[in-house]
């Protein structure tokens, strides 16, 4: 399980580096992708697999399906973590989320979410005020 919130940088080849207790859970094998509120999925190579048969399981004929298939199959890419524990992110994927020098590594449970440091502060000070009320809608929906 991944877990935490980590401060790194995006190299000069757009390389990141993932914490070594991520590193030793994910494999050597992952697929970077674009994820949902401008930042990269990071997945081990079954997780993806895992990921795509929800996605896949929707119709291909519905307009919303084929959308949301490209954009995490399309923006997809195969990388190996390097010997000094980082990956290689495209120039598309980073365009899409907006990564500067600075970014935020964070463990989501099942995947890695990489975002620009700014944009996650961002996002943490936009949720702050909703997350209590989004938790008790998922609890009167029985998920919570």
């Amino acid at each position: 399980m991944f877990l935490g919130e980590f401060q790194h940088t995006v190299d000069a080849k757009g390389r990141v580096s993932l914490p070594r207790k991520h590193r030793d859970e994910i494999g050597s094998r992952i697929v970077v992708t674009k994820g949902l509120e401008k930042c990269l999925y990071v997945f081990s190579a079954d997780g993806y697999r895992d990921f795509l048969e929800e996605v896949m399981s929707t119709s291909r004929l519905a307009r919303d399906s084929r959308a949301v298939r490209r954009h995490f199959v399309a923006g997809a890419a195969e990388v190996d973590i390097d010997s000094a524990g980082r990956i290689s992110t495209l120039p598309a994927q980073r365009e899409f989320a907006g990564l500067s020098r600075d970014v935020v590594v964070a463990g989501v449970a099942d995947h890695i979410e990489i975002w620009d440091a700014a944009a996650w502060a961002s996002y943490q000070e936009e949720n702050a005020s909703t997350i209590e009320d989004a938790a008790e809608e998922l609890s009167r929906s029985g998920i919570l």
